[in-house]
């Protein structure tokens, strides 16, 4: 739903500022809490057929539908969050979050009392692993003693879900609460505990005030902006769009509940990320089964960032699947 208050509401917030933009000049609608598979698709075909010219698809599991439907209405241009697949009419987006996580895990190293940190995790795609990985590397950098507890929720937005998971985590010591699930549930259980934890997707601090420490922002609307302006003067190419620090799509709440110290060193970090000299995913980097994923000094490229399918070294845990 647009009102997750994370993932969701940050596109709608988009949504809204295209029409902000463009005024008269666009009319937008949206469907929201539309299930992976062929209700997505039919979904895609009714909005193609009631003549729109764009279509954005906001779910890594809606990839392979867009695709399909994109084939079908060629004149219409699509473009899909999260995924990797492009076509002639067909762009993929996304936004380097994984940026801000590992900000997150600075913080979660420096912060833990227990030494456990955990994570509400969605479902085992990439972009999710990806996540996990630089919230771990962040801690273990500031805190080698660092443990993290993964629960796998298997939903993006379940709020009885969400809070379960957080909540047995930190019954086994967890501490430090982060999520890629959209609701603020998790950060609302950690408060209740008088534990702490990060926002997802946008500032959830007026859900949780005591709890949270920061939150990734995902700003979609200037690149939903530039787009439907193409699409609007004719200039419309297909793509991959992976969104930074440095552009302002990636962004975070302002540090609290947080000695200076902390913030200090959180800030330290985001600024070198911004500016293009600190990259968490740098080698050597092993996987949890002993594999050299990085060379030394090798820096993942996006393509192994998309296809990240594994555990760093260190966490005590088996990708789903895998």
């Amino acid at each position: 739903p647009v009102g997750d208050h994370g993932w969701t509401y940050r596109h709608d917030i988009g949504r809204q500022q295209v029409e902000e933009a463009f005024g008269d000049k666009v009319e937008t609608v949206f469907v929201e809490s539309v299930p992976e598979g062929p209700d997505a698709e039919r979904v895609m075909r009714d909005m193609a057929r009631s003549g729109v010219d764009i279509i954005f698809t906001t779910s890594f599991g809606y990839m392979n539908g867009t695709l399909k439907v994109a084939k079908e209405f060629p004149d219409v241009k699509f473009e899909h969050a999260t995924g990797y697949k492009q076509s002639d009419n067909m762009a993929s987006y996304g936004l380097r979050l994984y940026q801000a996580r590992h900000v997150q895990g600075i913080i979660a190293g420096m912060m833990t009392k227990t030494n456990k940190i955990c994570y509400v995790a969605a479902f085992p795609i990439p972009e999710v692993i990806r996540e996990i990985n630089t919230y771990y590397l962040g801690a273990k950098k500031m805190n080698p003693d660092v443990e993290i507890m993964i629960t796998w929720a298997n939903t993006w937005y379940d709020p009885g879900k969400e809070s379960q998971a957080a909540t047995v985590m930190m019954a086994e010591g967890c501490d430090m609460v982060a999520q890629h699930t959209d609701s603020p549930a998790p950060l609302q259980a950690a408060q209740a505990q008088g534990k702490l934890g990060f926002g997802q997707a946008s500032n959830q601090i007026k859900f949780a005030p005591k709890a949270q420490l920061t939150a990734t922002i995902d700003n979609w609307g200037p690149y939903y902006i530039k787009k439907v302006g193409q699409v609007i003067d004719g200039t419309w190419e297909s793509g991959d769009y992976f969104g930074h620090m440095n552009d302002g799509s990636v962004q975070m709440a302002p540090f609290t509940n947080m000695p200076a110290d902390v913030a200090a060193k959180a800030q330290e970090i985001k600024d070198a990320i911004t500016a293009g000299e600190y990259f968490a995913f740098t080698g050597p980097l092993k996987d949890n089964t002993g594999k050299m994923q990085l060379a030394d000094g090798e820096v993942a490229t996006d393509l192994q960032l998309n296809q990240m399918m594994y555990y760093v070294e260190g966490i005590d845990a088996t990708v789903p699947g895998n």
